[in-house]
């Protein structure tokens, strides 16, 4: 594992870009997402602030998307019936994080205290 990559989830993105002082170290490290997160990511900006911003905060993320397969997907959803409360871009998320060997950046309660997890609130 590395350890200046991290699995960005959707919750990473947003503290950063809400400018939580506690996320300002993770900005130097490599990211990774999928194209899940950014739907997530994308949705949940256009409820707060113009389409315009909200699609460029995607687009500056987009880079970093890594493809899914359909086993990761598969895999996915059979965490997600373990894990209720996740929602499907987490679930997808921590099992790409988890197949690339790095940490799952999230402050979402949900993973708290769970294996591969760096839990920053």
């Amino acid at each position: 594992m590395e350890d200046d990559v991290f699995f960005f989830d959707t919750y990473a993105f947003f503290e950063i870009i809400n400018g939580n002082p506690k996320y300002n170290i993770y900005t130097e490290s490599q990211v990774i997402t999928t194209i899940f997160n950014l739907a997530e990511l994308n949705y949940g900006l256009k409820k707060k602030m113009s389409k315009e911003a909200s699609n460029n905060y995607t687009e500056k993320y987009y880079q970093y998307a890594v493809d899914t397969s359909l086993d990761d997907i598969k895999n996915a959803m059979d965490f997600k019936i373990i894990h209720k409360r996740l929602s499907i871009p987490d679930a997808i998320g921590y099992t790409v994080a988890k197949k690339l060997g790095i940490k799952f950046l999230t402050g979402d309660k949900d993973f708290e205290n769970m294996e591969n997890v760096e839990f920053v609130r």
